[in-house]
This record gives structure tokens, C-alpha cells and sequence, in this order.
């Protein structure tokens, strides 16, 4: 299949940025060529084609020469309201995530609420929680580990738990300070999180209010169900 085939050498081609790949495709003389110069900022460019976007790609990057561990993720919040969230390691999809996303999402969430309390943006209200403050982002997290352990039916989930830690600490230490250097961007993501918990709540109170009127309007049951009734104090019952 042509088509899987691109999107997979595209994908590596992103990976790897500077490598240049070639596919001709012999039955239809199709040909493609992939290479890319900055192949992650390439690559969310490619994801948010067509979407506003709230600020320029942030990159954070870290590497450990003694665990031999690498972390490079691009950040990039749009308007819309999808999270769009991309994994690898060692190259490879890991579609069901694993612990080097669980390590992403914790540490933006804590980065960005942190920030949002020092900067005075959330005031008395409690903090947006993750989903909230996912609304509209797109993320590439991508990592190199040496002894990968890969979990699950179709070994596309990482479970290395030092991974999680380092991938934390990365996002911890320069999120923050991304956050701090860049504060006209800061407040729109900020914001952006505060009126997707405000959507929320809403919506949590609109479904609260219409079961408590639907307990108490006393409608009889639809269909074939009938409400049971009777004057006669002993065959009765009521429930508190």
C-alpha cells in the first residue's frame, strides 16, 4: 500500500532530521522524496496546516550522557479543540503511549499551573485540570532510550519508568522557563485552559440540574413500565 508507505518514511524522515529518503513506487512510476533540515518543527507544521496557532513550536530537548537517554518534544497550542499528541521511541510509534507521554502530561500540567499561580492568571479559582489544559494542543514527544521495554498486545506502549522521570524533569525545567520568557503566549494557553474548565463545570452543572429535575418531576415511565401505586399502608414502602 503506497499510501502506508509515505506516511511511514515521511514519519522517519521527520525523526531524522537530514536524512533523505526515496520511495518509487515501480508499478506506477510514483516517486516521492523525503528530507528535512529541522524534522520535528517540520512536522508539527505539517500537523497544524490550516489551524491558528497560539504561539511558534516550542522545542525542548535534553540529553543524559550517562543513562544515554535522549528527550526531544515540540509543543503547539492552536484555537481549535483536539489534542493531537504524537509518541516514538527508538523511531518506533508507540500509538498506545507509555511512560514517556505519561511523564509529558504531568509535567505540563504542573508547568503550567505553577506558572499560572505566580503570574496571578487564575486568582481564586482552582487549577484547570490536564484535559483542560490539552484543549487544542498538538505534541510530538519522542524519545531514545537504550534497553527499550515495550508492553502490550502489539509492544507499541513504552514501559521504562526511568524514562518518565527524565521526560518530567525536561519539560519541568525548560516549560518553566519558556512560560516565564515568553508571557503574551504564557496567558493565551493559560487562558485558553481556564475556559475549557469553565466549559466543563458548566456542562457538569447543566447534566446535574436536569437528573435532579428528572427525579423530581414524578413523569410516569415510558414504554411497557408503569408506576406502582397503592392507598394501602402495609403493602408500601418508602426508601430514604
Amino acid at each position: 500500500r503506497y499510501e502506508l508507505l509515505v506516511t511511514r518514511l515521511r514519519e522517519l524522515a521527520y525523526l531524522n532530521e537530514g536524512v533523505c529518503i526515496k520511495l518509487r513506487d515501480e508499478r506506477s512510476n510514483k516517486e516521492e522524496t523525503f528530507e528535512y533540515k529541522k524534522g520535528l518543527l517540520a512536522f508539527i507544521h505539517h500537523l497544524n496546516e490550516g489551524k491558528t496557532t497560539l504561539h511558534r513550536p516550542m522545542l525542548i530537548s535534553k540529553e543524559d550522557p550517562e543513562t544515554k537517554l535522549i528527550a526531544e518534544i515540540v509543543v503547539q497550542y492552536h484555537t481549535g479543540y483536539n489534542e493531537t499528541v504524537f509518541t516514538f521511541a527508538n523511531n518506533i510509534n508507540t500509538v498506545e503511549g507509555g511512560t514517556h507521554l505519561s511523564g509529558f502530561r504531568s509535567a505540563l500540567t504542573r508547568s503550567i499551573n505553577y506558572y499560572a499561580r505566580a503570574a496571578n492568571l487564575l486568582k481564586k479559582e482552582s487549577n484547570p485540570a490536564g484535559d483542560d489544559l490539552r484543549e487544542g494542543l498538538t505534541a510530538l514527544v519522542t524519545v531514545k532510550v537504550p534497553d527499550p521495554q515495550f508492553e502490550g498486545q502489539t509492544k507499541t506502549k513504552l514501559g521504562n519508568s526511568e524514562v518518565e522521570s527524565f521526560v518530567t524533569q525536561a519539560v519541568n525545567e525548560q516549560l518553566g522557563s519558556w512560560l516565564e520568557e515568553h508571557p503574551p503566549e504564557a496567558k493565551r494557553i493559560v487562558n485558553k485552559g481556564l475556559q475549557a474548565m469553565q466549559a466543563r463545570d458548566a456542562a457538569r452543572k447543566a447534566r446535574d440540574l436536569t437528573r435532579r429535575k428528572g427525579a423530581l418531576s414524578g413523569g410516569s415511565l415510558p414504554g411497557k413500565l408503569a408506576d406502582c401505586r397503592s392507598k394501602d399502608r402495609d403493602t408500601t414502602e418508602l426508601f430514604l
